[in-house]
């Protein structure tokens, strides 16, 4: 379930078995992975999303152009996490994501970090402005 808050979204994530290294902790790269489906699983819940390989809307064919993430604590163990996320800003043709990896009451933060998508036009893969639609959606997460 999707929470919306002043400052982005809120969707909690499982951590299975198989995310967790030898020594029982989620493995560093399984945090991308966690952020990525929790963003992927909000813009699908507005309808921008992929659905028999094609994107729903131009807004979802884009990718990651940066990716930078600081750990604090680990996640030790199995079961669900926060992954807290909001848009910085919202340029003509990328997003610029603000994220933090949480446990469910908020009060530790496993990670914290960013990324930077940006839209491309699939027939050239060069950036392309956001649709007024994607833009309407990606400025409900702007912080402040």
């Amino acid at each position: 379930m999707t929470t919306l808050t002043e400052a982005g979204a809120v969707i909690p994530m499982p951590v299975h078995f198989d995310d967790l290294d030898a020594m029982g902790v989620l493995h560093n790269s399984r945090y991308a992975v966690l952020v990525e489906r929790a963003v992927v699983l909000w813009w699908t819940e507005r309808g921008v999303s992929f659905s028999g390989g094609r994107p729903t809307t131009p807004d979802a064919f884009n990718v990651v152009r940066e990716y930078a993430i600081t750990f604090h604590r680990p996640v030790s163990g199995t079961g669900d996490i926060n992954v807290h996320f909001w848009l910085d800003r919202l340029g003509s043709t990328s997003a610029t994501y603000g994220f933090r990896v949480t446990s469910l009451d908020s009060a530790t933060t496993f990670a914290e970090g960013r990324r930077v998508n940006v839209r491309l036009d699939p027939a050239t893969m060069r950036p392309v402005p956001w649709t007024d639609h994607g833009r309407a959606i990606g400025a409900t997460l702007l912080r402040g």
